[in-house]
């Protein structure tokens, strides 16, 4: 417990002044406010709540105080105090943190109490673990990839491509999505304290959507069937024909699933005035399909925090995104949308294991 009194009426005044003037630093006239209340009897508890701080915070203040006086805490770039740990102990938890994955600092402050015999509160493990470089951040899932000589090869061949395509051929990108009717809550900035939330749907159900995406052109071509399969896949490459009169060649540029090689496509493939050539993504590789991007966009505008309270309106937003959204606002949202490839492989990734 520390006790009231321990200010000297010379101190006191100083720091009475510190916390007048309206120049001060915030940070300095805080800590000298935190002293105050502290040689005025107030608990560590009741200034961090007067001064949204944690009580670690105001007894690390007075500690460096009482170690070094005030011009310990009075400058500007003041950091706290020395760290408890000796950096061969900091050293050692760095690795073994480095092999765990700790949900939570119960385990760090065990094993830092068993192994160094130092107790940390919950805020002051997590202040050393970010003075450590740690973060709290959940892991990404992550699927299956093709090897990265097929994805440099794919990336190669495409690049050739787009050097050497002529004014009468034309490249789309073309997958299916199939967003689903249901509130999607998604973070956003709000004001502390403040409690936000977004109504549900009370069903279920899907709009199924078979698009295409000219990147040069935002041209985004799709059809909306009732289940995606090679009828479907066979309806849009006839869709970005009938759109490109024009052009000798187009490129179609979309992923191994099976319906995008049934017999449906096959069929459209085979007539003689088809102007359509397939190119295969490398398996498991949607990151390069830039079109995976433009269902992201979709997802923004259309879906995350908004309510529909029917599934009607929820579809209607969605084929108004493809029909007037993107015609009207490609330019915004462009850079999101590009063909910006790189090659992704586990080696990008600590794994998790277990």
């Amino acid at each position: 417990m520390i006790r009231p009194g321990f200010l000297s009426l010379e101190d006191r005044r100083e720091l009475e002044a510190c916390v007048r003037r309206h120049r001060v630093d915030h940070g300095v006239a805080r800590r000298a406010n935190a002293l105050l209340l502290l040689d005025d009897g107030k608990s560590c508890a009741q200034i961090a709540e007067f001064l949204y701080l944690d009580d670690d915070t105001i007894r690390g203040w007075h500690k460096a105080y009482q170690r070094d006086g005030w011009e310990a805490l009075a400058r500007d770039d003041w950091q706290g105090s020395q760290s408890r740990m000796t950096a061969v102990q900091e050293a050692e938890l760095s690795a073994w943190l480095e092999a765990q994955f700790c949900r939570s600092t119960a385990p760090v402050r065990a094993y830092i109490a068993t192994e160094f015999g130092l107790e940390y509160s919950h805020s002051g493990c997590i202040k050393l673990l970010a003075r450590l470089g740690f973060e709290y951040r959940k892991p990404k899932p992550l699927p299956k990839v093709a090897s990265a000589e097929k994805q440099a090869a794919f990336i190669a061949h495409y690049e050739r491509l787009m050097r050497e395509l002529s004014a009468d051929e034309a490249v789309y990108f073309a997958d299916a999505v199939h967003p689903e009717y249901q509130t999607k809550p998604a973070s956003g900035w709000v004001k502390n304290g403040s409690n936000p939330a977004v109504q549900t749907t009370p069903g279920r159900g899907r709009v199924n959507i078979h698009g295409a995406l000219n990147l040069e052109t935002f041209d985004a071509p799709f059809v909306e069937p009732d289940t995606v399969d090679g009828a479907s896949a066979a309806q849009l490459l006839a869709k970005i024909e009938a759109r490109n009169p024009d052009k000798r060649v187009i490129h179609v540029i979309w992923d191994n699933a099976a319906y995008h090689k049934g017999p449906d496509v096959r069929e459209f493939l085979a007539r003689p005035e088809c102007r359509v050539h397939l190119i295969q993504l490398p398996p498991y590789c949607p990151h390069l399909n830039p079109i995976e991007r433009l269902w992201a966009v979709m997802h923004q505008r259309v879906t995350h925090n908004r309510h529909y309270p029917t599934r009607k309106q929820f579809a209607d937003a969605i084929l108004v995104f493809f029909r007037d959204t993107i015609p009207r606002e490609w330019k915004t949202f462009r850079e999101q949308v590009s063909d910006n490839f790189r090659i992704i492989t586990h080696q990008d990734f600590r794994i998790l294991e277990g």
